[in-house]
């Protein structure tokens, strides 16, 4: 359960968010994209009250790109399929620009030679590559990443992260729940600490892996990184 979450992330940040598990990282990840029903309080993407009633959800989430630690491909689609199916069914695009816009992701995560290749004979790092880029695809305004690289072997870890790692280059908007220390601490812009479904701790890379405020964050990181 959260408690009392008071959260900004600004526009071209990559925050990424850490704690041991059950926390509430990922129930805090998913309330954004309210794939989990908040039961008190708003949440903003953009200038949108995701959480107000007129809203129109399906429109807001177009926006919002999501990553899951399991791939959820369709096994009997190629890559490129899996990537355009949500741009045909959701945004209506033409086969053609579908295909373009498809291809486009494919390549950005270096899958152009995969593109009609099944998920079953991919490995899970070309899987989860094959996740991001369907993200992409959608051209959205913030991607949400809920543990990418936990289903891998740890071989297949480094060339996801290196996609996310050029994304964040580039200036998308991320929000990233990750075992990954190396990655936070490389990578991220802001680091947040969950505890027991509370926010206990934030700040730059930098001052939370070095100079821990809080003796909650210093065990937590002691046990991590040592």
């Amino acid at each position: 359960m959260l408690k009392g979450i008071d959260l900004q992330v600004q526009a071209r940040e990559a925050l990424t968010i850490i704690g041991p598990s059950g926390s509430g990282k990922s129930t805090l990840l998913r309330c954004l994209n309210r794939l989990e029903e908040p039961d008190a309080g708003s949440i903003h993407v953009d200038g949108v009250d995701l959480t107000a009633p007129k809203t129109d959800l399906n429109r807001v989430r177009r926006d919002i790109g999501m990553v899951f630690q399991s791939f959820n491909l369709y096994p009997h689609m190629t890559a490129l399929g899996n990537v355009t199916l949500a741009l045909r069914r959701v945004l209506h695009l033409s086969r053609h620009e579908a295909e373009e816009r498809g291809r486009a992701a494919l390549e950005e995560v270096g899958l152009d030679d995969k593109l009609a290749v099944h998920p079953g004979q991919l490995s899970g790092g070309q899987q989860q590559r094959v996740g991001i880029a369907r993200a992409l695809a959608m051209q959205p305004k913030l991607i949400l990443f809920d543990e990418p690289t936990s289903a891998l072997d740890p071989e297949l870890v480094g060339e996801v992260l290196e996609v996310m790692r050029r994304l964040r280059e580039q200036g998308m908007t991320m929000v990233v729940v990750s075992h990954e220390m190396g990655f936070a601490r490389d990578a991220a812009d802001r680091v947040i600490f969950m505890n027991q479904g509370v926010i206990v701790e934030e700040g730059p890379p930098s001052q939370l892996f070095g100079a821990p405020k809080h003796q909650r964050t210093r065990d937590f990181l002691r046990r991590l990184l040592h």
